[in-house]
């Protein structure tokens, strides 16, 4: 078995983040980055990990963070989340 299926089965689904930051030397512009990984719902700590590790090492200020997280709950029916993240 893989390891995204164990996942599944664990109770995780695929989350993927939007994170809009500001340049460093242009703080007036704003750009995109796509974030994708397997995370539990409504807590997030793999996404909120990763937003630690942006804060504590990449120059670019988060503007926000837009996400989707899909979780499969019984065959072939899925559960979706949406939600938004304001840190400016």
């Amino acid at each position: 078995m893989n390891s995204e299926m164990e996942l599944m089965l664990k109770g995780y689904g695929l989350t993927t983040a939007q994170i809009l930051y500001r340049l460093p030397d242009h703080p007036s512009l704003l750009q995109t980055y796509i974030w994708q990984h397997y995370d539990l719902a409504p807590d997030f700590p793999e996404m909120r990990g990763f937003l630690r590790f942006w804060q504590d090492k990449i120059e670019g200020p988060i503007h926000s963070v837009t996400y989707v997280h899909k979780k499969m709950i019984a065959a072939s029916e899925w559960r979706s989340l949406k939600g938004e993240f304001i840190l400016h």
